[in-house]
């Protein structure tokens, strides 16, 4: 996975619905009948349950896309099992998943343009928490619109949620790094590896050894009174260009034969998030807080922030000591004021670009 900038997301395809008809597939690609190729997308549900609603879904033909491009929808069963040779291997994702409502029901295409883009495009006609999954994308995006290009070897995927309070919306995004974070230990606790210690860049990045692996992007919508919230992450599992990659990391660390797998990590991820989740939303993030600071990157650092007074600039140093209730860094000046530092819109880095508003 190729970064440009700070942030990331999943990513996927962009398209019509074509139906496909109950016989086996053995082709992961299709030509519309423009002569353009199409991607396929593939339904499938960890209980009988939420396997009817894949069908649903496929039979209903309501799926829609940004831009009009063309896709087929095909159901996992209907596949020749040469289509998932050396793609993710949905058994054994749906194996090691435990949710009751994350992660259940999944939506896997070998190429797409951005799984952020389904997720979000359809999301009044997915059940909440419908997770979608690609091979590779080619129009992954970030935070503020930067780029993420995501080849073979990462895990990208996106999914959705929903939720009332717009109060804490904003803090979702911490839920979502924290879940990751923990999920990849939990992986080598279990494995008995050395630790992989992932770490946060706040807001919404993911750090191995000082270098990227990984990042979240999340977006919402309001409508019918409520905040329809997709969920994207990106995480280096085996490319280990340009920055580093977790299974890089685990040769360094171990001479043991296990490797990160995609299909474990995720089903890691969601029984994680699904915990987190309603901790969350039931008690509010001060429950995940301290796992969350001791898990970033930034206590107790300095930042100079940069302010312009009329015609001068002015430079502030100051201290990272946490979170605000919105969500924000909470810093001390050597003044001792307490103040709040947000991204100023256009960049983000921890030596420029940020905002700073005093609290009282």
């Amino acid at each position: 996975m190729r970064l440009r900038n700070t942030a990331l997301t999943a990513s996927l395809l962009l398209g019509n619905t074509r139906r496909l008809y109950n016989h086996h597939i053995s082709a992961p690609k299709f030509m519309a009948s423009s002569g353009v190729q199409c991607s396929l997308l593939v339904l499938c549900g960890k209980s009988p349950a939420e396997n009817e609603t894949a069908k649903a879904i496929k039979m209903s033909n309501t799926l829609k896309l940004p831009n009009d491009g063309e896709f087929s929808l095909a159901l996992h069963s209907e596949l020749d099992k040469t289509v998932m040779e050396g793609s993710f291997q949905v058994h054994s994702y749906m194996n090691s998943l435990s949710t009751d409502q994350f992660g259940r029901l999944l939506i896997w295409s070998q190429l797409l343009t951005s799984t952020h883009d389904v997720v979000s495009h359809c999301f009044c006609e997915l059940p909440i928490g419908t997770v979608c999954v690609a091979d590779s994308q080619t129009k992954g995006r970030g935070r503020s619109k930067n780029v993420w290009e995501s080849p073979l070897g990462c895990l990208m995927f996106s999914f959705t949620l929903q939720m009332e309070d717009g109060r804490i919306v904003p803090l979702v995004q911490y839920v979502v790094s924290l879940a990751m974070t923990e999920a990849i230990k939990d992986i080598c606790d279990k494995n008995g590896l050395p630790c992989i210690d992932v770490k946060i860049k706040w807001p919404n990045d993911l750090y191995l050894n000082g270098s990227k692996v990984g990042g979240i992007l999340c977006t919402s919508t309001y409508k019918s009174q409520k905040f329809n919230v997709s969920a994207g992450i990106g995480l280096n599992i085996n490319n280990e260009k340009p920055t580093t990659s977790l299974n890089t990391v685990l040769r360094e660390l171990s001479t043991g034969a296990y490797q990160f797998r995609r299909e474990d990590v995720l089903a890691t991820f969601f029984n994680k998030f699904e915990e987190f989740y309603r901790l969350f939303v039931n008690q509010g993030f001060q429950t995940l807080e301290e796992l969350y600071i001791k898990t970033w990157l930034h206590s107790g650092q300095r930042v100079v922030v940069q302010e312009k007074n009329e015609d001068k600039v002015v430079e502030h140093v100051v201290t990272i000591q946490g979170l605000t209730s919105s969500g924000y860094l909470l810093a001390v000046g050597d003044d001792n004021q307490m103040c709040e530092l947000h991204p100023d819109g256009n960049s983000f880095d921890f030596f420029n670009g940020l905002v700073r508003r005093k609290l009282v």
